[in-house]
């Protein structure tokens, strides 16, 4: 194997047949007819083959920036807990860019969520990745809101018009309001 690698090297710097003998013999494992071993050979590469090789170019796969779904929504304060956000996404209440997500589908800068939480349906844009959540004041730099006013707006009425619920501060229920509730429900004893 050596021999054949020293005899390309020489071939491609223009070193004689003659030298490439006198180096077979040196391989023979050997001294050969009388002759005194003077030290190690060292093989260098042609300059030919290096250029080759450095011509060569190499694949580079850039990565990305991207991170789960169910991680960003929970990060930038969609839903309370990052298993509620899973939750959604496997449940087909979240997509992106119109399409049904679940929870490992990784979110890129400039995708546009709409997330259903229950009362109301929010539409944001990405507009930087992060992992871990973040105070309240610095969820506006994380993404942009393009959820209508109209959708708060229903929100914040269906939260009012609740039916059953006392005003605050009139406190537990008195014996005559609990029996005008029983004759409304029809629980008379």
């Amino acid at each position: 194997m050596a021999i054949k690698v020293r005899d390309r090297v020489r071939a491609a710097t223009g070193e004689g047949e003659a030298e490439a003998e006198a180096g077979a013999d040196e391989d023979d494992g050997g001294a050969g007819a009388g002759e005194a071993r003077a030290g190690p050979v060292v093989v260098q590469a042609a300059p030919a083959v290096v250029t080759r090789l450095q011509e060569r170019p190499r694949p580079v796969m850039e990565a990305t920036p991207a991170v789960r779904i169910d991680k960003w929504l929970w990060a930038v304060r969609v839903f309370r807990t990052r298993t509620a956000a899973a939750t959604a996404c496997n449940g087909g209440k979240v997509t992106v860019n119109g399409v049904t997500a679940k929870a490992s589908r990784a979110v890129k800068i400039g995708d546009i969520i709409q997330a259903y939480t229950g009362t109301l349906t929010r539409t944001v844009k990405v507009t930087a990745l992060i992992e871990r959540r973040v105070g309240a004041a610095l969820v506006a730099r994380q993404l942009e809101d393009l959820t209508p006013a109209s959708e708060y707006e229903a929100a914040r009425e269906q939260a009012r018009s609740t039916v059953g619920q006392r005003r605050p501060g009139t406190g537990r229920p008195t014996k005559r309001d609990r029996r005008i509730l029983q004759s409304f429900f029809g629980n008379e004893d």
